[in-house]
């Protein structure tokens, strides 16, 4: 199935190119989303003529990113207190919505789905690196220190 893309998506596409994608990620994500819409000529002609709109409010998302990814950068190390056992081992786990908790605390604000861990969710106490993903450019990596409460 193909879609017009309406904001540049990372591994995808840029706005306003046409791509081929998986009808059920086109119908369940895309669409709903507002990230996408069928590629019809109807639709063609619709992005074409909001194309200035979209890339502006596009510039201001990036804009907005970029502000963010400097704050985020000058954070001092986040730290977190858990509940650990004697070797270091966590009772429970920390995850995305307690890192984004505890960086907006800091003073930025996250929200829980652009925390990237690689790592899967955190369970030793120790440093961590935790990549924020603020835009399909814009990365902040954070320093996270889990200590024992």
């Amino acid at each position: 199935m193909e879609v017009i893309l309406l904001e540049k998506m990372r591994n995808l596409g840029v706005l306003g190119e046409t791509v081929k994608v998986k009808p059920g990620y086109a119908r369940n994500y895309l669409v709903p989303q507002g990230k996408a819409v069928y590629a019809t000529k109807g639709n063609l002609a619709k992005v074409e003529q909001r194309r200035a709109e979209l890339e502006k409010s596009a510039a201001e998302k990036l804009k907005h990113a970029i502000e963010r990814q400097k704050a985020l950068e000058a954070l001092p190390v986040v730290t977190i207190e858990a509940k650990a056992g004697e070797e270091g081992k966590l009772f429970g786990s920390i995850g995305t919505r307690n890192i984004s908790d505890a960086i907006t605390n800091a003073g930025v604000h996250v929200e829980k789905n652009e925390i990237r861990m690689s790592e899967g969710t955190l369970r030793m106490v120790g440093e961590y690196d935790i990549t924020v993903e603020l835009e399909s450019d814009v990365t902040a990596n954070v320093k996270l220190k889990i200590v024992e409460a």
